[in-house]
């Protein structure tokens, strides 16, 4: 593939051009040189390395770790590499048991309140700082 200017970059990679720098500004993605003309080119790479940072953000990977992870792929620690992922998969369980609570408390606000011919329970409960 020939060399692609940023917008095509952001463009193949699904973001936008200022993403593309704010990548470049947290040192996610190098800054090519501007050799030929002043207008900078990137290449497979850069697109392999934009989409790799799409892929973990999408897992629920932040922009650090994600930096700790483009580190590792260098030097090949595996078992960093599977730390990470470990300690991702525990902060998921952790918000899907969280989110599961909340729609348990929200079932049962919306039962109480179809059942009701009071005040609404739901508007009750968010006015009272809480829903369980």
């Amino acid at each position: 593939m020939a060399a692609m200017t940023i917008s095509t970059l952001a463009h193949k990679g699904g973001v936008g051009v200022e993403t593309i720098r704010y990548y470049q500004r947290r040192g996610l993605v190098a800054v090519p040189d501007n050799a030929g003309g002043g207008v900078r080119r990137y290449g497979e790479d850069d697109l392999r390395r934009l989409r790799f940072i799409r892929q973990a953000q999408a897992a629920g990977f932040t922009l650090e770790e994600i930096g700790e992870l483009l580190a590792l792929d260098a030097t090949g620690d595996r078992d960093r590499a599977r730390a990470l992922a470990g300690a991702r998969i525990a902060a998921l369980d952790a918000k899907i048991s969280e989110l599961d609570q909340a729609r348990t408390a929200l079932r049962r606000l919306a039962y109480d309140c179809a059942a009701s011919d009071g005040p609404c329970p739901i508007l009750m409960a968010f006015e009272g700082g809480g829903c369980a």
